[in-house]
């Protein structure tokens, strides 16, 4: 539990990027983290498992990463189990342990990147599953006060790829463990995308282990494995927009991909914004965005963040003149 200097992050991103850190330290418990914050020098920047940052610079002052562990159901009922997980766990792993215990309900999250920490930060979701509806509470360390603080599902103010740790109490609160209420008698949900459909090709029955299976199928053939290619999955968050403008969109261009999501809203699907904008396959030097999912930007080697940035930048623009719809990024930019 002590600190290195000039600490390259390059395999602690999956973008791949050559960054540094001026100090750099891992903690195992809260107890460590709170003497590791006392010691720190400012600004503090927490690394889960770097799989939803753009590093655009060297950072000035410590990276501290979560390697929190442990899962243990703390309590249980005829029809759920209370699990509490460390915050340092990587998602997918922990997905697997509900398979193998035969606890449902984030089988279709099954190989989201990163860590238990970051996965209500950003209220992770796939497949018409988010995290906030297994979600129990959590608890987190205060960066400054070192005061340890229980957050329940109202208080993080869950929405689309959002939580309170987001906006108003970003940078304020490691998360050091997570508990979720996952259930005994699992409630199957196949109906979103091609889920159905992947089951169906697989000839096989409906189970957690099967649901999970067919998700892990269908993200590999979408997006580019990290180890392969540097990527964070998808930059960019889905834009809700007005069923008023969605209506003239579509009669502009009747291939408009959108999901209706309230009686006045429709989520269109960023990925066909982005392709027909032309931007799908496109490549400038090592940076680029993938030949087959038009969400994913890539490092193909040696891109800096900056470069990265400035493409995200340019698709927004482009999106923006085309379609007069804001692209957000979902991933977080330092």
């Amino acid at each position: 539990m002590t600190f290195e200097s000039n600490y390259s992050l390059k395999l602690l991103n999956t973008f791949g990027l050559s960054v540094q850190a001026e100090y750099f330290a891992r903690f195992n418990s809260i107890e460590e983290l709170q003497k590791l914050l006392v010691e720190a020098k400012r600004p503090i920047m927490i690394l889960g498992g770097g799989s939803n940052i753009l590093f655009t610079q060297n950072l000035i002052g410590s990276v501290l990463k979560n390697e929190i562990g442990g899962i243990d159901i703390i309590d249980e009922d005829e029809q759920t189990a209370l699990v509490q997980v460390g915050g340092g766990v990587k998602w997918h792993d922990f997905v697997i342990w509900s398979i193998n215990n035969q606890l449902g309900g984030i089988e279709n999250l099954s190989l989201i990147p990163g860590s238990v920490g970051a996965a209500p930060m950003q209220n992770i979701g796939a497949y018409g599953t988010e995290i906030k509806s297994v979600f129990e509470h959590l608890e987190a360390v205060h960066i400054d006060s070192l005061e340890v603080r229980i957050f329940n599902k109202d208080d993080c103010q869950f929405g689309y790829r959002y939580s309170i740790f987001k906006g108003e109490l970003k940078g304020q609160f490691v998360i050091c463990s997570v508990n979720f209420r996952l259930n005994k008698i699992p409630k199957f949900n196949t109906s979103y995308g091609t889920v159905e459909n992947e089951l169906r090709a697989m000839k096989v029955k409906v189970n957690l282990e099967n649901i999970s299976k067919a998700i892990i199928a269908i993200r590999q053939r979408k997006l580019p494995d990290p180890k392969d290619i540097g990527n964070c999955g998808s930059f960019f968050k889905n834009p809700t927009i007005s069923n008023k403008q969605y209506e003239k969109l579509k009669a502009q261009f009747p291939q408009i991909v959108g999901y209706s999501i309230a009686q006045d809203k429709t989520k269109i699907a960023a990925a066909w914004l982005i392709e027909k904008a032309g931007w799908k396959g496109y490549k400038h030097n090592d940076t680029g965005v993938h030949q087959s999912q038009a969400l994913v930007l890539v490092n193909y080697g040696q891109a800096k963040g900056k470069d990265i940035l400035k493409l995200s930048q340019n698709i927004q623009t482009s999106v923006q003149q085309k379609f007069d719809i804001t692209l957000e990024p979902e991933v977080n930019i330092i």
